[in-house]
């Protein structure tokens, strides 16, 4: 578990822990099966930085919170060590001249990045399968996916290759692949975490988050990266509370929303089953549990696929081959752009980049665009009465299936609603946060916890009560 150590205890943990860390890495990659989680090491640097970090400790120095412990980020967090290709080939060799807040921060308090993980191109998918170079497994199941975006991540923490990993979270990017996974997902209030450093997808939805091992572990991770910085205009002044402080405060007196729309009746009767299951165990700690209803959560997988393709058309716009990334020549300037662009992105983001080009077209703007943004806002202002209406949390099952097979979603729209469950927070600009209660067949579930702007306190504090509640029936 993370936490507070005795820093006589640090040093010896820290190069063992990174060593542990790349041997397990090679395992899990080794042969045609192999799990595909990470994409670039440096391991002599890793180690060097464990080094340094049992020489600080041997002089005295405060080694920090996460001192010696090993992480990876997802592909499309700046750092200066190891390449940021965003799983793509439009930036593939290309190292960031500056490296995100949240990394600076994580250095800071002692932890070792020690590798880059693998992702959907450009954080645009829901299986990791839609990386250039190559798909991403699901340590539980290889046959499956790791969910996705941040696919590699949550798989990393699953494999035990690290304790907790940087993902990032545009539509649940985070919260979905932790499910699959069978690990703790947390996306922030928007503004919540620094995006310095992350690039940019759809940039009023896109957020950095954490995958944990446990509650704990999230909460920590969250805690020294989370705060204000001068070099994000998004990110708020708002105090950082002791997010560990919220397993001692437990639910009992809260209110927890079960809303009906998160609940059909084409949702797995035993999946149902176990999110009540979850529900009951909140309920004898102490909370009462209270039936609302969000009406306007089916119009969020459309609005977000109009907003974020929209975004992401024109923050995609500066990967033309002039300035960083591949440059493919052609006859004239022109050509130059369309080869690049072809050559470089794949399908799916191709077929984003055209969608969101299509609704800010002249004659659609009004249509699409605007009619979205004000949807968003009904559904951001559901949500804000809900909280005002007394409830503390609201919970819903984080996706509507485990992890399917690879191959299984050929059709877009059909991967799109494996998203169904988690847009609506990334929309809301809410905190939210995936809990395992539970397998299905053998897989993960995930039960999801969503509270008020800038209330992580009262997530974790459900979060924690349901991992303690739940045992080790969450993982069986």
């Amino acid at each position: 578990m993370i936490g507070p150590r005795d820093p006589r205890d640090a040093s010896p943990s820290a190069i063992d822990a990174v060593a542990d860390a790349f041997e397990r890495m090679e395992a899990v990659s080794a042969g045609s099966d192999g799990l595909n989680l990470i994409l670039w090491t440096d391991r002599p640097r890793a180690a060097e930085a464990a080094r340094l970090c049992q020489r600080n400790v041997d002089a005295g120095r405060e080694g920090g919170i996460l001192a010696g412990i090993p992480y990876v980020a997802k592909d499309n967090i700046a750092t200066t060590e190891l390449p940021t290709t965003c799983g793509s080939r439009v930036l593939e060799h290309y190292v960031s001249a500056f490296e995100a807040t949240a990394i600076t921060r994580l250095r800071n308090a002692g932890a070792i990045l020690i590798g880059k993980s693998n992702c959907d191109e450009f954080a645009m998918g829901s299986s990791t399968e839609y990386s250039a170079f190559g798909p991403a497994r699901n340590p539980l199941d290889p046959s499956r996916v790791p969910g996705g975006s941040s696919g590699g991540s949550a798989g990393a923490v699953a494999a035990d290759i690290v304790r907790f990993a940087l993902g990032s979270e545009t539509g649940g990017s985070v919260r979905q692949p932790a499910a699959f996974c069978g690990v703790v997902g947390v996306k922030p209030t928007y503004g919540r975490v620094s995006r310095s450093g992350l690039v940019a997808f759809a940039s009023s939805l896109d957020q950095i988050g954490v995958v944990g091992k446990t509650v704990h572990d999230a909460a920590t991770v969250l805690e020294v990266i989370a705060g204000h910085d001068p070099l994000d205009a998004t990110s708020t002044d708002d105090p950082v509370p002791r997010y560990r402080d919220a397993d001692e405060r437990g639910v009992k007196g809260m209110v927890i929303g079960r809303p009906k729309e998160y609940f059909p009746s084409t949702l797995d009767p035993q999946l149902t089953a176990l999110c009540d299951r979850a529900l009951d165990r909140m309920r004898a700690l102490g909370a009462t549990v209270r039936d609302i209803s969000l009406p306007s959560t089916d119009l969020a997988i459309p609005v977000y696929y109009i907003i974020a393709p929209a975004e992401a058309s024109s923050n995609l716009a500066r990967f033309d081959g002039v300035r960083y990334g591949l440059r493919v020549r052609g006859s004239g300037l022109r050509d130059m752009y369309d080869r690049t662009r072809s050559t470089g992105f794949g399908p799916e983001v191709t077929r984003r980049i055209l969608l969101g080009t299509y609704v800010l077209s002249a004659g659609y703007y009004d249509a699409y665009y605007r009619k979205a943004q004000e949807v968003r806002a009904l559904i951001a202002e559901e949500f804000r009465r809900t909280f005002a209406a007394g409830v503390d949390l609201i919970f819903t099952p984080t996706t509507p299936t485990v992890a399917f097979a690879h191959g299984a979603k050929s059709d877009p729209y059909e991967m799109y609603l494996s998203d169904i469950f988690t847009v609506t927070a990334n929309l809301a600009g809410i905190p939210g946060v995936s809990v395992p209660i539970g397998r299905l067949d053998g897989l993960p579930v995930g039960g999801q916890l969503l509270a008020a702007h800038f209330d992580e306190m009262a997530m974790f504090r459900g979060a924690y009560a349901l991992e303690r509640a739940l045992g080790a029936e969450a993982h069986r």
